[in-house]
């Protein structure tokens, strides 16, 4: 039975999305403008994010939809007020909410690795292994693996995730699980960086979620984003230093300049540098859909 009111209060609301109940098969996803940084969110907002984070799910969903079936239902206004009436009145939202259905989640952050950055170069550098695993000698920060790794950690309900080896992600999904899982994401993965490539981007590294519908592997919340992802310019990737990315990285660079101690409250981000990020998100969209955003819903 469908909800009268799915928009009375989200039964979930985390940094970026927030989740609506619709009925017993079906969720509504809405992502936000919300800016945060080492789990504090921000006062400001960033325009188009929610938007850009949504369409370029959308955009990869159906990329993938020969292959890899996805949670995602619709993020047509009109498709979604069939399931929650009212939801055609909530402009706001159009463009920022996805239609998914219910899906039992899997315990693991699913990342794959193209090239050595982030987490991942910290560790190499003291341990010489990724996620616990032996990595090939003598990389340098951003250069690429020999082939694409599936790298997961855990979701932890406090603190931050933990990088884990893929026993230890055995031991917590089951080995065959595991094993659908890894080939699913290495797949999606490569495919979305040949793609990419294309376009002249590289795909150093993403996070997928995955969960079970109907005893089958789907693809779950964002896919491929700046959010989840990240995304250099093939022209500036240099070894040895970190590319420019397609994310909210005017934002870091400026919180770097200033002595925030990470705690809230947090600064007040000066209106230059959210009109740089928020054209950041923009472009990614565009160079990765070759659409504009203004065609995407909500504009």
């Amino acid at each position: 039975m469908v909800n009268d009111d799915p928009f009375a209060r989200p039964i979930y609301s985390g940094k970026v999305r927030d989740l609506y109940d619709v009925d017993d098969r079906h969720l509504l996803m809405v992502a936000s403008d919300r800016l945060s940084a080492f789990d504090v969110v921000m006062a400001e907002t960033v325009p188009e994010k929610g938007r850009v984070l949504t369409g370029l799910t959308d955009y990869w969903v159906h990329h993938f939809a020969r292959d890899i079936p996805s949670a995602l239902v619709s993020c047509d206004p009109a498709v979604i007020d069939e399931f929650a009436p009212g939801f055609a009145a909530r402009r706001d939202w159009h463009g920022r909410a996805m239609l998914v259905r219910r899906a039992q989640m899997l315990p693991l952050e699913c990342i794959v690795r193209g090239r050595l950055a982030g987490q991942a170069y910290d560790e190499y550098v003291a341990r010489g292994t990724v996620h616990g695993e032996p990595a090939p000698a003598g990389l340098a920060l951003s250069d690429p693996f020999p082939e694409p790794r599936f790298t997961p950690s855990t979701k932890e309900e406090s603190g931050h995730d933990r990088n884990i080896d893929l026993a230890e992600a055995a031991a917590i999904v089951g080995a065959d699980v595991l094993a659908r899982t890894q080939a699913m994401c290495l797949h999606l993965f490569t495919r979305a960086a040949a793609a990419l490539e294309e376009v002249g981007l590289v795909l150093a590294d993403t996070k997928f979620e995955v969960g079970v519908v109907d005893d089958r592997l789907v693809l779950c919340d964002e896919v491929i984003t700046p959010d989840s992802s990240r995304i250099w310019p093939a022209d500036q990737v240099r070894s040895g230093e970190v590319p420019p990315s397609f994310d909210k990285q005017p934002f870091r660079d400026w919180l770097v300049e200033n002595a925030w101690d990470k705690t809230p409250p947090p600064p007040t981000v000066p209106d230059a540098i959210i009109a740089e990020t928020s054209a950041r998100y923009v472009e990614a969209y565009e160079r990765v859909t070759g659409r504009p955003l203004s065609d995407w819903y909500g504009a």
